[in-house]
C-alpha cells in the first residue's frame, strides 16, 4: 500500500484552491482550470482533486459494527417546517439504562458523512452520547457523494438548518438517557455553528469549534458556555475575524482557551484528507475529551 499524502505534498497555493473548492467560492472546473499548473507527469489536473478529496475507509478509527457501542438512525421534530430531521446516535454498549452526557457533532459542509459518524462513534467510546443530525434532510440528506453533497448544501436555508440544530440540542439534552450535561463539537461550518449555539443556548455546558466562523462581536457578550477552539495556522479566511471576537469574549468575561496549531491547514482534524496532521489532530482531540469531561462528567 503506498504511504499517505499529507499536506506537505501539495503546493500551497493548490491547497488554497482546493478550500476555496471544499467552502463554494470556487467550482469544480474552474478548480481544476487552475489546479492544472499543478500536475506533473502522470498526475492531471483531476486526478490532483481525487488526490485531495476523502478517503473515509482510510481515516475510519472506530469501525461501524464496533460491539462497545450501541449506534441507530434516528430523526427527531423540525421546528423549521422541515417535518423530522435525521441524524445518527451512538452511546457505548456497556452504559445500558445509564444516563450520559450529550455531546451534539455538528458536520462540515457537506452533511452528515462517513467521517462525522465515525466521530460520533469515537465520542461514544469515551462515555458520551454522541447525537450528529444531518442539516441535508430536506434535500433528501446526505447523497453519498461529496461533490454532490457540496451542491445541495450551497441550495440549504441556513436560517431553517440553524433553527434545526437548535432543536437538534433541546431534543438530545430532553432525552430520558441525557444526564442534563449538555456540550456541542463542530468542523468549519460546524464549527461556525457551534459558535452561533454558544451565544443562543444558555444550557450548553461546554463547546468546541474546530476552525469555525465567529459571529459579529456583539454576540459575544450572550455567549454563557466555557469554549474550546481550535484554529489552523495557515487558515487566513476563519482566523481573520478571531481576534476581534477574541477581544469581545474577554470583554464579556466569556471562559475560553484557543489552540492554533503550527504548520496546519484547515480541516486538520480530518483524517479522510492530506490536510490532516496526525499530531495536531491527536492533541486536539485529547484536549477536546478532556475539556468534555471536566464540564459535562464533572458533579453537578
Amino acid at each position: 500500500m503506498p504511504p499517505r499524502l499529507t499536506a506537505q505534498d501539495f503546493d500551497q497555493e493548490l491547497l488554497i484552491l482546493f478550500d476555496a473548492y471544499v467552502h463554494g467560492t470556487l467550482d469544480r472546473r474552474s478548480f481544476l482550470a487552475q489546479a492544472q499548473k499543478f500536475a506533473k507527469v502522470g498526475v492531471t489536473a483531476a486526478g490532483l482533486l481525487a488526490a485531495l478529496s476523502p478517503n473515509f475507509a482510510a481515516g475510519q478509527q472506530v469501525p461501524k459494527d464496533d460491539a462497545r457501542l450501541k449506534t441507530e438512525r434516528l430523526s427527531y421534530p423540525s421546528p423549521a417546517g422541515n417535518g423530522t430531521v435525521n441524524g445518527y446516535l451512538a452511546r457505548p454498549a456497556s452504559a445500558g439504562t445509564n444516563k450520559l452526557p450529550a455531546v451534539l457533532v455538528i458536520h462540515e459542509n457537506r452533511g452528515l458523512n462517513p467521517h462525522i459518524e465515525d466521530i460520533a462513534r469515537r465520542l461514544a467510546l469515551d462515555g458520551f452520547m454522541a447525537f450528529a443530525p444531518d442539516a441535508l434532510t430536506p434535500l433528501g440528506g446526505y447523497p453519498g457523494d461529496e461533490d454532490k453533497a457540496r451542491e445541495l448544501f450551497a441550495t440549504l436555508n441556513q436560517a431553517k438548518a440553524l433553527e434545526d440544530f437548535v432543536a437538534a440540542a433541546e431534543w438530545l439534552n430532553a432525552r430520558p438517557d441525557a444526564s442534563g450535561k449538555l456540550g456541542a463539537v463542530g468542523f468549519c461550518y460546524g464549527g461556525g455553528i457551534v459558535h452561533v449555539l454558544a451565544a443562543r443556548l444558555p444550557q450548553l455546558n461546554a463547546a468546541v469549534p474546530f476552525y469555525g466562523n465567529v459571529p459579529a462581536p456583539s454576540e459575544a457578550a450572550k455567549v454563557k458556555a466555557p469554549l474550546l477552539v481550535h484554529h489552523a495556522a495557515v487558515d487566513e479566511r476563519i482566523n481573520a475575524a478571531w481576534p476581534a471576537y477574541a477581544a469581545a469574549l474577554k470583554k464579556a468575561g466569556v471562559k475560553y482557551q484557543e489552540h492554533q496549531y503550527p504548520g496546519t491547514q484547515h480541516g486538520f482534524n480530518n483524517d479522510t484528507t492530506p490536510r490532516y496532521d496526525a499530531a495536531a489532530a491527536k492533541l486536539a482531540w485529547d484536549r477536546t475529551i478532556a475539556f468534555f469531561k471536566s464540564r459535562l462528567q464533572a458533579a453537578s
